[in-house]
């Protein structure tokens, strides 16, 4: 396969017309005699650093262990055989909010509609990757799919998932963690998505685990509540405008949420790969991508209530109790970096140590 993600056509109409929201979950590869990667880089593509031409078939890949020194290409980027130096094509919007509530909730519904519709169409047999939060579950009554929760077994996740799956009356299948998963998953993920530091291997870890168990029940694909915090205004730093963000205002510490996409995407996407599944994604859909930077600013985030239009529009789909219900970050959740961080320090990678996990991972790979 020379393009992941859409049509041909399709891409060849976006690259004439510039549109970098022409109706996908993202797109890489291959399209005539360049190489493309959507607005987002919500497919990863990797190009051989130094390469005289980096269209020339052993120059470019979707993974970067395919390749001796992978260089991720840009989000939005183009990249020809004349001039390896890729050219942005696609850049994000930056539209004015809509003036009027009302039909800002009714853009961000339709565009979930068209996002639930686009999935279902192409998702094969698929599985849900459930932490009891709203975004999973909104994708879990979306696609009507199994729900597969992961962490150790006195996890947040693990409880918030059985809460949320018995509000909605579905069944819910528990992957509970022992240290000696993590130990073997470790050198995999890291290999997988070429990082070793700490963070993304943490992140990681849990999308893989719970990857392992769906592949192994025989499914296709595993959907995920992906790029809803980002999108909507999930994160508390986006109310607090603390040293986190460099924006003054709600909106502007949103939009640089989702200008991070580009580097947290590939990750997880490689992970759930490296799996043998295909991720489905359908909260980064064009539409719901496009609606979402449309927002106005009370349907975003402050001190009461994040992701409040998300939220609302996600009430309509889901019990109230699931709706409004926060959740912690995967990795802390599954209490999978508390639970590397002990192996770490077990190993004598003590936190005095600069970046001890980082290190600590290292050594597995070196091992391997």
């Amino acid at each position: 396969m020379t393009l992941r993600g859409a049509d041909r056509a399709l891409v060849r109409d976006a690259l004439a017309s510039g549109d970098p929201f022409p109706g996908t979950t993202g797109f890489a590869g291959a399209v005539d005699d360049r190489l493309v990667r959507d607005v987002l880089g919500r497919v990863p593509l990797f190009v051989e650093h130094g390469a005289d031409d980096p269209t020339a078939d052993d120059a470019w890949a979707f993974e970067p262990a395919a390749l001796d020194d992978p260089d991720l290409v840009p989000a939005g980027a183009v990249v020809g055989p004349d001039d390896p130096a890729p050219t942005i094509r696609w850049s994000l919007p930056d539209p004015d909010p809509e003036p009027d509530r009302d039909a800002a909730l009714d853009r961000l519904r339709e565009a979930i509609e068209t996002a639930a519709r686009a999935a279902n169409s192409g998702a094969g047999d698929v599985a849900v990757a459930f932490s009891g939060g709203v975004d999973s579950a909104l994708v879990a009554e979306l696609l009507d799919a199994p729900l597969y929760v992961v962490g150790f077994p006195d996890s947040h996740d693990v409880e918030a998932a059985r809460a949320a799956a018995a509000a909605m009356d579905r069944d819910l299948t528990v992957v509970e963690l022992e240290p000696a998963d993590l130990e073997r998953a470790v050198p995999e993920v890291a290999r997988a998505i070429g990082r070793t530091n700490a963070m993304d291997v943490q992140i990681a870890l849990p999308l893989y685990l719970v990857g392992e168990r769906v592949a192994a029940d025989g499914f296709d694909a595993l959907a995920l509540g992906q790029g809803a915090d980002e999108l909507f205004g999930g994160y508390e730093k986006v109310v607090r405008l603390d040293h986190r963000v460099d924006a003054d205002t709600v909106r502007g510490a949103v939009r640089e949420g989702i200008r991070s996409l580009p580097d947290q995407l590939p990750r997880d996407a490689l992970t759930v790969e490296s799996t043998g599944l295909r991720p489905v994604t359908p909260l980064l859909h064009d539409a719901v991508v496009d609606a979402a930077l449309r927002l106005p600013d009370e349907l975003l985030a402050d001190e009461e209530t994040r992701k409040r239009g998300f939220r609302l529009v996600a009430g309509e789909h889901l019990p109230d109790e699931v709706a409004v219900r926060e959740k912690k970050a995967v990795q802390y959740g599954s209490l999978v970096a508390r639970e590397l961080d002990r192996l770490a320090r077990q190993a004598d990678y003590k936190r005095r140590m600069d970046d001890h996990v980082t290190k600590y991972v290292e050594s597995l790979l070196g091992d391997g």
